[in-house]
């Protein structure tokens, strides 16, 4: 009966974990966690957007990911107002067709907007 109990503890602990992954950015080099939440209709607005403005997509040859720390090279572009007021804070970059927005105090990537 205990081992029941605690495989079936295990289980829900695992699944727990991944749900939290799927909506918890962690950010490297900080020691806190960014959560950063985006509604479906600012994740439409920023895809146009980039496609509307024709956004430059930078070219760097290492691979810029979330929880990385975007080089000190690259310009980080202003977010704008209308991809949601929880976003201004933040700056983005525009890599490898995929808007990446960054923390501009630390540089470090929160956030891929796919």
């Amino acid at each position: 009966m205990n081992k029941l109990f605690l495989l079936s503890a295990a289980a829900v602990m695992i699944s727990t974990g991944a749900v939290a992954q799927s909506t918890v950015v962690t950010t490297t080099g900080t020691g806190h966690a960014a959560v950063v939440q985006i509604e479906p209709e600012y994740r439409t607005r920023i895809k146009s957007y980039v496609t509307e403005h024709r956004v430059r997509p930078i070219v760097k040859n290492e691979k810029i990911i979330v929880g990385a720390t975007v080089p000190g090279d690259v310009e980080l572009e202003a977010v704008p107002s209308d991809w949601g007021p929880s976003l201004t804070k933040y700056r983005y970059v525009y890599a490898g067709e995929r808007v990446m927005l960054v923390d501009p105090a630390t540089r470090t990537v929160v956030q891929e907007i796919d």
